[in-house]
């Protein structure tokens, strides 16, 4: 391959941010347009697949801080989504978990963003897809596991 061909890690990193900013946008506009804020979405969205957590393990299953896990939270909890319990085990750990009616609107949500998720990665094909599935992976582990290479020189 021409050194002209090849794809500079900087130049991937560009296209990386702006496929990320550009989806990121497209999401987000299509949950909200369903009545519910992406954090929102995200508590609802965990809980439906791992069941019932900690406010903690929540936050940081969504990256999300304590205050704004609590506020998130007390917004499900106000519109009947989600309730608090104490834990069987354990009545000093308290629960989050979906409602009847949590557990109806995030499936119907959920199933909506799988569609669009779809609808952004039709044109790949499903070698494209295992490609870009491992390659993300790949640098995602290579950033969690490096150091920078350049520190920041200290001026007296």
């Amino acid at each position: 391959m021409k050194a002209a061909d090849q794809i500079s890690a900087p130049r991937l990193w560009l296209v990386l941010a702006r496929a990320h900013r550009s989806i990121a946008a497209y999401i987000e506009g299509a949950i909200t347009a369903q009545g519910i804020g992406i954090s929102d979405f995200m508590v609802l969205e965990v809980l439906l697949h791992k069941g019932p957590l900690t406010i903690s393990v929540i936050g940081e299953k969504v990256l999300l801080a304590s205050a704004s896990m609590t506020s998130a939270i007390d917004r499900l909890e106000i519109r009947e989504l989600v309730r608090r319990r104490s834990c069987n085990s354990d009545r000093r750990i308290r629960l989050v978990e979906l409602t009847c009616e949590g557990r109806k609107f995030i499936e119907e949500i959920y199933a909506r963003h799988e569609k669009d998720l779809e609808a952004i990665a039709t044109d790949l094909s499903e070698a494209e897809r295992r490609t870009l599935y491992e390659g993300l992976k790949k640098i995602g582990l290579a950033a969690q596991a490096a150091e920078p290479t350049q520190k920041c020189p200290t001026t007296l």
